[in-house]
């Protein structure tokens, strides 16, 4: 059973940077695509941003441009960097297994703590 941990949530000011990574156990990492995704209280987890196992990237809504995500199959991590944090980017952060299918990640249900990110002055 797969087994992700969140690291690397903290609080920034608007305008700052954090890179968040996740460390996976229990499974064969390099065979599915990986995403993070975010929720805040009352709201639906939504997905923030993907990566295929061939490196290609998925990023959804205003952190395009912001976010990068990145993967290291031998380490088996994954990683986002955010630039430019936003105070409405506040949230807590969970990265998730799952697989990319003609354009659209589909989740499992595996989920770990999460990591919370808090963007304010």
């Amino acid at each position: 059973q797969v087994q992700p941990v969140e690291s690397g949530g903290g609080l920034v000011q608007p305008g700052g940077s954090l890179r968040l990574s996740c460390a996976a156990s229990g499974t064969i990492f390099a065979n599915y695509a990986w995403a993070w995704y975010r929720q805040t209280p009352g709201k639906q987890r939504e997905l923030v941003a993907a990566i295929t196992t061939a490196y290609r990237t998925l990023y959804v809504g205003s952190v395009k441009g912001r976010f990068t995500i990145s993967r290291d199959d031998a380490k088996n991590t994954l990683s986002l960097q955010m630039n430019s944090l936003q105070p409405e980017d506040t949230a807590v952060y969970y990265c998730n297994q799952g697989r990319y299918i003609n354009g659209n990640y589909y989740s499992s249900d595996t989920w770990g703590q999460g990591t919370q990110v808090t963007v304010s002055s």
